[in-house]
C-alpha cells in the first residue's frame, strides 16, 4: 500500500499468518517442537505479475516486522516512535519507501517478526495449545536457521518462491547469510549490513551480562512469571541499557552526553535513591531501558541474544569458505567505520571468504560517527549503495538514459598492431572506444588495454574509478572482473554498472586477494597517485599473471620545455592539473619505470607508447619513446 506522503509506504498493518504444519509440528534445530506456528508480517509496495521482485528484510535484536511507514494513531510504543498525527514509525522509515534506498515502486518488501519474538510471531509469551498458557520455560531453544526457515515457511504461505533479494542488519544480518547459504537457488542477492558470521569475544560478554541480569531479577521466576502479574523489568531494563552502549560509538556518546550533568531541584535530589548520578548519560541509558519496557519480552531477549550468540558458521562448517560455498547469490557486504560491536574486521573477514570461495561480492566500508545504530539513522550513503546494488532499479536507471556503458569497437586491429612488439607507438587514428563519457584522451589507452585482455579471463582493476573501464571488458571481453578503489562514489557507481568491487587503499595491499587468482591486474592511471608504488606492483604481481600499467610519462619534450623556458611545473596533457591541486605524488618517466622493474625482478612484457601530437609520434617512430611519449602503457610479469 502506498498511501500517504510521497515519499513513505503511508499506513501500514501488520498482519498474521497462521502457518500450517505438518502433523508432528515444527521441528526446531536443536530438537524443539511448537505444536503451532503464527508470524506477524507486513508487506509494502505492489507484487509483480512474475512474483520476482521480492525483497525480504530481516531485522535485528530488538526489531519487529513493522519496517517502514506508520500505524493508526494510538497504537504506539512499537517501533521507532510516535509523530503527530500518525502512530509508530517504521524501524527502517528511512530505507523503504517511494524513492528511497529500498524502493517501493518497484519492489515487494516483505518484513516479519522472528521467531522466539513478542510482536505476534511465536514465542515464548504465546499461547501454548497443550497448556491454554503462555510457553514461558517451555519455550525451546532457537537458531538462526529456526528462524530463517519459519519465514522461508512465511513466503510459501503468501505464495513466493524466490527472492530478488535479502536484506539485513546487525543481527538480521546473520539471518541474510543464512538465507544465502540454506536455500541458494532461491535468492537473487544478499546484503549483509554492520554484521558477522559470528560474535566477537566482547559482543558475547554484553548478552551474557544482559542475560544475567534478566535471570537475576527475582521476578523473573524461570521465565514463568506471564501469569503473576510481574515481569523482570529491572533485569531487561539493565540488560538494554548495558546493549544500547555498545550501538553508539564512544565518539557520538562523548559528543551527545560527554560530562553533562542536568539540573536537579534540591526536593528532587533529596528523593533519589543512593547512587545515582547527575550525568546526563545516566538519565539518557534510564529513559532508554524505560522504553525497552513498553515494546519488549525478557524471555524473546533471553532466546534471540542466545540465538545470536551461538551462530558461528567458522565452527559449524569447518572455516568460512566452506560455509559459502553454496552460495549462488551476488553478494554485498557493508561495514560501518565506527561500529565497536560488529567491527569492520568482522564485515571484512565475511567478504574476504566469499571472494576466496569463488563469490561474487563487493565491500564497502561506509563513515558512520553513530557506531552500530548508523544503519538506522544515518543513511545517505548506505542507501545509495543498496540502491545501486539492487537489480531493478539499476535496470530504471538505464531506462532513464543513464545505463551502464555498452560500447561496440574494433579492437582486433589494435591488437595486432601491438601484440608483438616490445615499444610501439599506439594508432593516433582508427577504432577507439565510444561512449561520450569516456574523456577522449583515454580511448586509445583503453583499446589499447582491451587489445592485451584475452576474452574469458579474470581481470582485477586496481584504482577501478567509476568502473568504465570494468563496463568495457565486460562488455568486449566476456570477463571474470571486480574492481578496487577507495572513493566511495566510485564504489557506488561500479555497483550501479553491475560489478563486483572492493572499497579499500589499494596502499595497504590486496591481502584480500589470494595469490595468483586472477590472469590480468589493470593500474590505470594509478601507480602515480599511490603511496607505496614499488608495493603496489608486487601486490599486482602476487595476485595475477600479468599486470598492466599505465602512467603519465613526465620525461616528455613538452614537459621537459615547460620546465626549462617557464621554470614552472608543466600543466597539459596528461598532467592537467595544478601542482598545488595535482593528486599525483610521484613524477616519473618512463626510464624511471624501467629502471623501477630492473631492480625489482619484473619483467616487461610490452610497452606501448602513447603520444597526443604528430610531434610526439614523430619521436616514439624514432626510437626516442621517453622524449615522445605522452602517457604509457606497460605489461609486466614476474622474471
Amino acid at each position: 500500500m502506498q498511501n500517504g506522503s510521497e515519499k513513505s509506504v503511508g499506513l501500514a498493518e501488520t498482519r498474521f499468518a497462521s502457518i500450517e504444519l505438518p502433523s508432528g509440528g515444527l521441528k526446531l534445530e536443536e530438537g524443539g517442537v511448537l505444536p503451532e506456528l503464527t508470524v506477524a508480517y507486513e508487506t509494502y509496495g505492489a507484487l509483480s505479475p512474475g512474483r520476482d521482485n521480492v525483497i525480504f528484510i530481516c531485522h535485528a535484536l530488538s526489531g519487529d516486522a513493522h519496517v517502514a511507514g506508520y500505524h493508526a494513531p494510538g497504537r504506539g510504543g512499537q517501533s521507532a516512535g510516535e509523530i503527530k498525527g500518525r502512530g509508530d514509525v517504521g524501524w527502517w522509515e528511512e530505507m523503504v519507501g517511494p524513492g528511497k534506498g529500498i524502493d517501493t515502486r518497484y519492489y515487494h518488501v516483505v518484513c516479519a517478526n522472528i521467531l522466539g519474538g513478542c510482536k505476534g510471531t511465536t514465542g515464548p509469551s504465546s499461547t501454548d495449545p497443550r497448556t491454554g498458557q503462555a510457553y514461558g520455560s517451555a519455550f525451546p531453544p532457537i537458531t538462526v536457521a529456526d528462524i530463517v526457515n519459519v519465514h522461508r515457511l512465511l513466503l510459501r504461505y503468501l505464495g513466493i518462491d524466490k527472492l530478488a533479494a535479502v536484506i539485513g542488519g546487525s543481527f538480521g544480518g546473520m539471518q541474510a547469510l543464512e538465507w544465502a547459504i540454506r536455500y541458494p537457488s532461491e535468492i537473487e542477492r544478499c546484503i549483509c549490513i554492520a554484521s558477522a558470521a559470528s560474535l566477537g569475544t566482547q559482543a558475547l560478554a554484553f548478552d551474557v551480562v544482559g542475560r544475567h541480569a534478566i535471570t537475576a531479577d527475582p521476578d523473573w521466576r524461570g521465565g514463568d512469571y506471564y501469569e503473576t502479574g510481574r515481569s523482570p523489568g529491572k533485569g531487561l531494563a539493565l540488560a538494554r541499557k548495558i546493549g544500547h552502549i555498545t550501538y553508539l560509538s564512544p565518539g557520538m556518546m562523548t559528543r551527545k552526553f560527554g560530562r553533562q550533568r542536568r539540573d536537579v531541584q534540591p526536593e528532587t535530589a533529596s528523593a533519589a535513591p543512593a547512587f545515582k548520578s547527575t550525568f546526563e548519560v545516566e538519565n539518557y541509558l534510564e529513559y532508554q531501558g524505560e522504553k525497552f519496557l513498553r515494546r519488549f519480552d525478557a524471555n524473546s531477549y533471553l532466546h534471540i541474544t542466545r540465538a545470536m550468540d551461538e551462530y558461528d558458521l567458522a565452527e559449524t562448517f569447518g572455516n568460512l569458505e566452506k560455509a559459502f560455498e553454496p552460495i549462488r547469490a551476488k553478494m554485498l557486504v557493508v561495514a560501518l567505520s565506527e561500529d565497536w560491536l560488529f567491527p569492520a574486521t568482522q564485515s571484512i573477514a565475511i567478504a574476504n571468504a566469499l571472494l576466496r570461495a569463488g563469490k561474487q561480492v563487493s565491500y564497502c566500508r561506509l563513515y558512520a560517527p553513530h557506531g552500530h545504530d548508523a544503519f538506522l539513522v544515518d543513511v545517505e550513503h548506505l542507501s545509495e549503495v543498496i540502491r545501486a546494488f539492487l537489480p531493478w532499479v539499476s535496470d530504471a536507471r538505464q531506462h532513464n538514459g543513464r545505463a551502464v556503458l555498452e560500447a561496440s569497437h574494433g579492437r582486433d586491429g589494435i591488437a595486432a598492431a601491438v601484440g608483438r612488439a616490445r615499444c610501439r607507438c599506439a594508432p593516433g587514428a582508427g577504432p577507439e572506444v565510444a561512449g561520450p563519457d569516456i574523456p577522449p584522451g583515454r580511448r586509445t589507452e583503453y583499446d589499447v588495454i582491451l587489445g592485451m585482455v584475452r576474452p574469458g579471463s579474470r581481470v582485477l582493476d586496481l584504482g577501478c574509478g567509476d568502473g568504465t573501464l570494468l563496463s568495457l571488458m565486460a562488455r568486449t571481453k566476456r570477463i571474470s572482473r571486480i574492481g578496487v578503489d577507495i572513493d566511495i562514489e566510485h564504489v557506488i557507481e561500479v555497483i550501479d554498472r553491475g560489478h563486483d568491487v572492493f572499497q579499500a587503499d589499494i596502499d595497504g595491499g590486496v591481502a584480500m586477494i589470494p595469490d595468483g587468482a586472477y590472469d590480468y591486474a589493470v593500474l590505470s592511471e594509478t601507480l602515480q597517485v599511490v603511496r607505496r608504488p614499488r608495493f603496489v606492483l608486487q601486490e599486482m604481481l602476487r595476485v595475477s599473471r600479468e599486470g598492466i600499467v599505465t602512467f603519465p610519462n613526465f620525461g616528455k619534450w613538452s614537459h621537459r620545455l615547460s620546465l626549462f623556458k617557464a621554470g614552472r611545473m608543466p600543466k597539459g596533457g596528461s598532467l592537467p592539473f595544478e601542482w598545488y591541486d595535482t593528486p599525483n605524488i610521484h613524477l616519473f618517466t618512463l626510464k624511471d619505470f624501467d629502471d623501477l622493474c630492473r631492480r625489482d625482478g619484473i619483467r616487461v612484457l610490452e610497452r606501448v607508447c602513447l603520444p597526443m601530437s604528430v610531434t610526439d609520434r614523430f619521436l616514439v617512430r624514432c626510437g626516442l619513446c621517453n622524449l615522445g611519449a605522452d602517457r604509457v602503457l606497460v605489461r609486466i610479469s614476474r622474471v
